[in-house]
C-alpha cells in the first residue's frame, strides 16, 4: 500500500481488511451497548486497521489481548456517541459530507476522481470511506453541541493565561509529549481513587526504571492515543491543560512526570522535546463576506447563481456592505456589512483561506463552497502585525476554549459510558 494512501486513510481508520490480512470472522456478539451490539467481525476489522497502522509506523505490536481490549473500547465509545447523536437529532447532509471529502482530496492535491481511484487501489470502497467521514462529522457535532455550549471563560482566566504565556516567551512554546491516562469513574469512591493512584504510581516507577513508554501506554492507558503509544505529538503551550503547562515548563527532555490528578483520572506525561518561542510577526487579512446557505429551498446551483449576480452588482458599483446586510445568511457578520474583522492565519476554514490568499486588496472571490454554504468574499486590506493586547486576548480565549473543550469532552465520554448498559462478552474482559 502506498505511503500516500496510508496518509489519506489512517486518520479515518478506513483500511480494508480484505487487502491487509485474510480474515474469517465469526459473527458472535462480543459486546452489548444499550440497544446496539458489537460483533466479532467488527472487532477483527478494526484490529487489522490498527495493526496495519502500527506496522507502517514501525511500532512494536502489543499482545492480542491488549489490542482486543483497546479496540473494543474505541468501538464502544463510537457506538455510544452515534446513539447519543441520533437521540439529539444530529444529522449531516449529503452536501456537507461531499464537501468534506472534496476538501480531503484537494488537501492531497487530487481531483475527486483521482481520490476515488486511489481509495479503490487500496481496496477501499468509496461508500465505506464516505460512511466513515459522515460518522466523524456526526461525532464532532455531538461534541460541539454537548460540550462546547457548556464552556464558560472569564476575563480573569484570560488575563492569567496571558501572564503565564508571557513568562515563557523566548524559552519554551511547543512540547513533544507522550501521555498515559488512568481513568476513574465520574463518582469514584475513595477506594477507587486509591487503586487508580497506586496503579499510576506503579507505572511511573516502571517507566523510570527503563520501561518503554509506548509499550506501557498501549497496554495500560485509557487515553484516546493509547494505541498510538500515547503520542500527543507537538503541542503548543496554549493547547495543553493548565496543569500540564505548569509542569512541563520545568521538566527536562526525557523526564517522566509524577501522576497528575484531574477530574478524568491520573495522568502521566513524558517530555520528549521542546522548542523555543520567539515572537513572530504575522500577516493579518481584513475580510468581509456574504453567505448563502443551502437547504431544501435553496440548492447549490441557486446559491451560486445568487452570489454571481451579487458579485456583478458589486463590480457595477453597488455597496458590498449593504448587500451583505440584506442577503447574507451569516447573521453575526451581516449586521456589520459582512465584515469578519482582522483575520489571523488559521482562523478561517482552509477553503476560505485558500480563496482569500489569491486576492489583492479590493478584489472579490468567485463564489465558492464550504460546509456552511456558498460564499462571496472580499479582501479589504492586509497588514503585518505583532501580537497586540486585543489579539493576545482573542487567542487566549480561543486556547482556553479548546483546552476546556478537550477536558470536558473526556468527561462527557466518561458520562456516556457510566450511564450506558455495557455487557462485554469478549473472553475474560
Amino acid at each position: 500500500m502506498s505511503a500516500l494512501l496510508m496518509t489519506l486513510i489512517i486518520p479515518f481508520g478506513l483500511i480494508n481488511p480484505a487487502h491487509s490480512e485474510t480474515v474469517k470472522p465469526v459473527d458472535e456478539i462480543i459486546a452489548v451497548v444499550d440497544d446496539d451490539i458489537i460483533v466479532r467481525s467488527e472487532l477483527e476489522s478494526e484490529i487489522i486497521k490498527i495493526v496495519t497502522q502500527l506496522r507502517q509506523q514501525e511500532q512494536r505490536l502489543p499482545p492480542r489481548s491488549v489490542l482486543e481490549k483497546q479496540v473494543l473500547g474505541r468501538l464502544i465509545l463510537k457506538k455510544l456517541q452515534l446513539a447519543a447523536a441520533a437521540r439529539a437529532g444530529i444529522n449531516v447532509s449529503e452536501d456537507i459530507v461531499a464537501q468534506a471529502i472534496n476538501n480531503i482530496a484537494q488537501n492531497n492535491n487530487l481531483s475527486l476522481s483521482e481520490f476515488r481511484q486511489t481509495l479503490e487501489q487500496g481496496g477501499i470502497s468509496f461508500r465505506t470511506f464516505r460512511k466513515g467521514i459522515q460518522e466523524e462529522i456526526i461525532m464532532q457535532r455531538l461534541q460541539d453541541q454537548e460540550v462546547r455550549r457548556r464552556i464558560r471563560i472569564t476575563d480573569q482566566e484570560v488575563d492569567a493565561f496571558i501572564a503565564r504565556q508571557a513568562s515563557s516567551v523566548g524559552e519554551r512554546s511547543a512540547y513533544e509529549l507522550q501521555h498515559i491516562l488512568i481513568a476513574t469513574p465520574e463518582a469514584a469512591s475513595p477506594e477507587q481513587m486509591k487503586r487508580a493512584r497506586e496503579r499510576a504510581e506503579s507505572i511511573v516507577t516502571s517507566l523510570r526504571n527503563g520501561a518503554e513508554f509506548a509499550d506501557i501506554a498501549i497496554t495500560e492507558s485509557d487515553g484516546r492515543q493509547a494505541l498510538e503509544g500515547g503520542d500527543l505529538g507537538w503541542r503548543k503551550a496554549n493547547q495543553l491543560p493548565t496543569l500540564f503547562v505548569d509542569l512541563v515548563i520545568n521538566m527536562e527532555r526525557g523526564e517522566i512526570s509524577d501522576p497528575i490528578r484531574t477530574a478524568s483520572g491520573y495522568h502521566i506525561i513524558r517530555l520528549n522535546d521542546y522548542k523555543g518561542g520567539d515572537r513572530k510577526i504575522i500577516t493579518q487579512s481584513q475580510v468581509r463576506h456574504i453567505l448563502i446557505s443551502t437547504n431544501e429551498v435553496t440548492s447549490n446551483s441557486d446559491a451560486k447563481t445568487r452570489l454571481e449576480q451579487l458579485r456583478q452588482r458589486i463590480i457595477g458599483g453597488d455597496d458590498f456592505a449593504a448587500l451583505a446586510r440584506s442577503h447574507s445568511d451569516d447573521k453575526s457578520s451581516a449586521i456589520k456589512g459582512g465584515d469578519l474583522g482582522w483575520i489571523t492565519p488559521g482562523a478561517l476554514l482552509p477553503r476560505f483561506e485558500e480563496e482569500i490568499e489569491k486576492l489583492s486588496p479590493g478584489e472579490l472571490t468567485e463564489p465558492f463552497r464550504t460546509e456552511f454554504g456558498w460564499h462571496l468574499a472580499q479582501l479589504i486590506e492586509r497588514r503585518q502585525h505583532d501580537s497586540t493586547a486585543e489579539i493576545q486576548k482573542a487567542e487566549a480565549r480561543k486556547a482556553i476554549s479548546n483546552r476546556k473543550t478537550a477536558e470536558e469532552g473526556e468527561l462527557y465520554l466518561r458520562r456516556l459510558k457510566d450511564e450506558a448498559y455495557i455487557d462485554i462478552r469478549l473472553g475474560d474482559s
